[in-house]
This record gives C-alpha cells, structure tokens and sequence, in this order.
C-alpha cells in the first residue's frame, strides 16, 4: 500500500429510515447495535473510524459514545456522509460503509482494500440489478472535488456518482454479503439466519 492515502472508515447513520419505522441504526442483532457492529467491522480496516450522523443525532445514545463526522448540509442522503468525512479528513481515502448490511465480513472489506491502487473508487457490483455498490466502496481523496460538484448540481446519487466515474466493479464472492436491511420483514430475516448462525466473515 505504499503511496496511498491513509485509509479511515465511516459508517452511514444518518439516515431516516423511514421504511423501517425505527432506528436502523439501533437495531440489534445478536445483542448488538447495527452501528456498532458495523463501525468495529471498519475499525479492524482502518486506521481511524467514524460514524457519519446528522447534526440531530449527535447526542443519541447509540452513537454518542461513537467518534462521528456530522452531515454539513441535511436533507441530501448519503453522499453528505461521504462530503462531511471528506470535509474533515481530506488527505484520507475513505471506506464507506452502510450501517444496515448485516451480512457484511471481513473478507468483503479486505477484498476491498487490496485492490486499491488504480482507481479513485473501488466498488462492487450488486448481485441484484449489475450496477456499483456504491455504500460499501472506498472513495480516494482525488474523488473529493467530484463529490462536491455532484452535490453543487443537485446530483445526489452516489450509485450515479460511481457509475459516471467508469471504474471496473469487483465481483461479490459471497453474493449476500451486501444485502441491506430495510424493512420490518427483512430485519426478521436477518435476524432470523444470523440466530442460526449464519454469521459473516
């Protein structure tokens, strides 16, 4: 990895789940908070982590106790936890993770990270519908003033962002890694085969 930028993680918690009707954040699974599994995934990749909140959540007690980078302009999405991690740490390239994809392991992110390098963003492409993964992805600082412009033209889609920028997609080796969970019914889901032990590596 030499040459390459310093690699910290974020975890999206900003959002308002509204497909869910709670918290996604504080869902738990096995006796833990989504964020939290999801932020100690990224820690072991990083060297430094966050959780990306909006400016309402700071104080909320699943993720106060978190280090946090906090959206700088609301109502945008997810691409606001990218330009607010990119806004604080501009010389770090950063793994970007959704905190709802219960099935995400360390294999996934460590496929990531090795094949940094030639791109600006390294991504996989969805099991479902062949288009980029863009929340569980890894942005270099040079994407940064292309986010920006993304967002200064009302382009607030990073799946778009990602696929505008032509990179190559990685294929998934677990092809339910990325699954995300949205809804009541998919939590019980979730929650039903992680019970039985269908934990992610």
């Amino acid at each position: 990895m030499n040459g390459l930028a310093p690699l910290y993680g974020v975890v999206l918690a900003g959002g308002a789940s509204r497909r869910m009707g709670r918290d996604k954040a504080a869902l738990e699974y096995l006796g833990r908070s989504q964020v939290a599994i999801a932020f100690d995934l990224v820690s072991r990749h990083c060297q430094r982590a966050f959780v990306s909140v909006r400016p309402d959540q700071t104080n909320d007690p699943t993720r106060a106790a978190l280090p946090q980078v906090v959206d700088q302009v609301a109502g945008l999405g997810p691409i606001a936890g990218i330009a607010a991690a990119q806004a604080a740490f501009p010389e770090a390239a950063w793994l970007v993770v959704a905190c709802d994809l219960p099935f995400l392991g360390d294999a996934a992110i460590a496929r990531l990270v090795a094949a940094r390098g030639a791109h600006g963003i390294v991504a996989y492409r969805s099991e479902h519908d062949g288009l980029p993964e863009p929340l569980c992805a890894i942005y270099e600082p040079s994407t940064r003033a292309g986010i920006l412009d993304a967002i200064a033209h009302d382009r607030r889609c990073p799946r778009k962002f990602v696929i505008a920028s032509g990179v190559p997609l990685l294929e998934q080796a677990d092809p339910a890694a990325l699954d995300n969970v949205n809804t009541p019914q998919e939590f019980a889901s979730a929650a039903a085969r992680l019970n039985a032990g269908n934990v992610p590596r």
